[in-house]
């Protein structure tokens, strides 16, 4: 007789990405997007905004899902005292990639994770910095044909065409693409979810 192996908690994000880095660690998950409007205010505190967005994004699920634990994320680039989210259409991807051209910049992700019943809310931030090559027109125009920009902070991810655009990077690889392995998985196991 077969045993299901029900899923452990909920996953408050539609992100291929996130799905994939928790998949790798062998978590079983369900995924249910929280509807909420995010801080993306271009001149917030980035580390308080993507910890205030994972809490919003993991409480909203929560209220819905009282005993399951939740787990919601958010990832931001910082540059220059101004956060970079999504872009809003191509013109904007492009003015980011040339505003971070040749320049180091933060990477900042918020974890939380929350179960409503059991009064429990964790939260942390992970921060890596990645330094761009210089980019021309042209090299921008080659790297939109592989990769979409318009659902990632700062128009870029750093798990595809990185040879295009990366020059370096410090810290978790990970956080880049939107969620800490290790930081994640520890909190995860924390509460026997992994």
């Amino acid at each position: 007789m077969c045993v299901s192996n029900p899923a452990r908690f909920i996953l408050a994000s539609a992100s291929p990405r996130r799905k994939d880095i928790l998949e790798r660690m062998g978590a079983r998950f369900e995924i249910i997007p929280a509807e909420v409007d995010e801080n993306e205010s271009g001149d917030s505190d980035p580390q308080a905004m993507v910890r205030e967005n994972a809490v919003l994004k993991a409480g909203w699920v929560a209220k819905r899902y009282p005993d399951r634990f939740v787990l919601g994320s958010d990832t931001t680039v910082h540059l220059d005292g101004r956060v970079l989210n999504k872009p809003v259409d191509m013109d904007d991807a492009r003015s980011m990639l040339q505003k971070l051209s040749q320049r180091t910049h933060i990477v900042h992700t918020g974890v939380s994770l929350y179960c409503q019943s059991r009064q429990i809310e964790e939260t942390i931030s992970v921060r890596s910095e990645v330094t761009f090559k210089g980019l021309s027109d042209e090299t921008i125009e080659r790297y939109f044909e592989i990769v979409n920009p318009l659902d990632k902070a700062g128009s870029y991810g750093i798990q595809e065409g990185t040879d295009l655009i990366i020059d370096s990077f410090k810290g978790s690889h990970s956080n880049i693409m939107g969620l800490p392995f290790d930081e994640t998985k520890a909190m995860l196991e924390c509460y026997s979810l992994i």
